[in-house]
């Protein structure tokens, strides 16, 4: 199974590490299944963990980035002719499409149903379900 974890997934996974974004990661450092990014979205994690209001140490970053970076499966990404309410979450769409994926995120308002290209979008705790892995 091949997915893409939108930002706030990972976010929630370091800030909480108990719930269903902490057990997504958990499971993605079993190879449960295969993270789709391109740089654009390793970009963003790293952008955004480093941000200082949300108080993690750079270690904690640090060791995040390299476990997503070890087991991240790279994808080639072409533009989508769709409008998103925010325009920074297309690239997560667009690699989701590319990889024929699921995009998971807390954010579904954030990906209308009519703007998703044929993705599938789903919750963290929809996905743990659709894994067998919900804990």
């Amino acid at each position: 199974m091949r997915a893409v974890l939108d930002t706030n997934v990972i976010v929630s996974a370091v800030l909480r590490t108990h719930g269903p974004c902490a057990r997504i990661v958990d499971v993605l450092a079993g190879g449960a299944f295969d993270l789709c990014v391109d740089q654009r979205i390793l970009s963003e994690y790293d952008s955004v963990l480093r941000r200082p209001e949300l108080g993690i140490a750079s270690g904690d970053v640090q060791a995040v980035m390299e476990l997503l970076r070890h087991v991240a499966l790279p994808v080639a990404a072409a533009p989508l002719p769709v409008r998103l309410p925010d325009p920074d979450d297309l690239l997560f769409l667009e690699v989701a499409a590319a990889a024929d994926a699921f995009l998971t995120t807390g954010n579904a308002r954030h990906f209308p149903k009519k703007s998703r290209a044929g993705v599938t979008v789903v919750s963290p705790k929809e996905f743990l379900e659709l894994l067998g892995r919900l804990a």
